[in-house]
């Protein structure tokens, strides 16, 4: 696909991230839900280091058009009938890491102790129609905010929703790369040691659309007519074309961090573990963590350091995803 955001780009751009440290809790995070701005807009309250080394992430969340050819390669058939491709056993691991090893694991550790590093995809339990199963029926997850439709047409360059975490993660390891961990998401999303009060810096999201408001975000139902309600949304028009918030290109150039929709991420839901140094909560707990914000959601969950989370089999209107790949 080579035509998203204003120039016509390819839908794939990928944007290398130099590696830092920086914080992951700033600004006054309480439970990663409500942040509390420093008098000045700068960084207060900094907690929770972590240490990203260079990667790139993909400028754009994965469309519906790019979707679309991974769905024909998983059911070739059109169907669960019978899946096509799948994950290999340890795939999509981060392999520029650690001498192939991957992030660290900064959960809780097996009986035997010692460094845990990523395992990556589990063919045995994941490879089936339980956890893999991009049909028509579940990718229509929410009647008239679906972005999938069944043949291609005027929503290609939409956001993909409605795909759960393990189609995320399947998906970027078919595509070349791997999902992002949350402390990478959110790296770029604070324009990491720079630890900006949105992904674009400290301009207002703005209350404007067409205008101000939908060129920094997509957020509160304000595109396209500027409603900013959250019972404003009446469906699938209120979620933008990839890209179409210029305004709120991120330090490094990626967009939509903000709004738009929230995005699944490596890790498993929990509190953080300090120090962070490549790593990433991989043991097992309830849910996975979700970052970013979406169409739906009201301007103060647009600062990086908001968290959510869903169970691994979550299909909801307001999920997606971009990818991570080797720098």
């Amino acid at each position: 696909m080579t035509n998203c955001g204003p120039n016509s780009e390819s839908c794939c751009a990928s944007i290398e991230v130099p590696g830092e440290t920086y914080y992951r809790t700033y600004d006054g995070v309480v439970n990663g839900i409500g942040l509390q701005l420093a008098a000045d807009g700068g960084p207060t309250g900094e907690g929770d280091p972590a240490t990203v080394s260079g990667y790139r992430l993909d400028k754009y969340l994965v469309t519906v058009g790019r979707f679309r050819q991974f769905v024909n390669a998983v059911l070739p058939d059109g169907s669960d009938g019978g899946l096509g491709w799948l994950p290999a056993e340890s795939s999509g691991i981060h392999t520029h890491l650690n001498g192939g090893l991957g992030l660290v694991n900064s959960g809780p550790k097996s009986a035997e102790g010692g460094v845990e590093y990523e395992t990556g995809w589990d063919a045995v339990d994941w490879n089936n129609t339980t956890d893999v199963d991009p049909t028509d029926s579940n990718l229509a997850c929410e009647s008239g905010f679906d972005t999938w439709t069944t043949s291609p047409g005027t929503q290609e360059n939409l956001p993909i929703n409605c795909v759960n975490w393990y189609e995320a993660y399947a998906f970027c390891i078919w595509d070349g790369g791997f999902l992002p961990s949350e402390a990478e998401w959110e790296y770029v999303a604070a324009g990491g040691s720079q630890q900006l009060e949105y992904p674009w810096g400290s301009a207002s999201p703005g209350i404007t659309c067409p205008g101000s408001g939908c060129q920094y975000a997509i957020y509160f139902c304000n595109y396209p007519n500027g409603a900013f309600s959250s019972s404003a949304c009446t469906g699938v028009a209120n979620i933008a074309p990839v890209g179409t918030a210029t305004l709120g290109a991120g330090y490094w150039g990626q967009l939509d961090m903000a709004g738009e929709l929230w995005e699944w991420n490596l890790d498993w839901y929990a509190n953080y573990v300090d120090p962070c140094v490549d790593c990433a909560y991989l043991t097992q707990a309830s849910y996975q963590v979700m970052r970013g914000g979406d169409f739906n959601d009201p301007p103060s969950i647009l600062p990086p350091p908001n968290r959510y989370y869903g169970t691994p089999s979550t299909r909801v209107r307001v999920t997606g995803f971009r990818c991570g790949r080797s720098p």
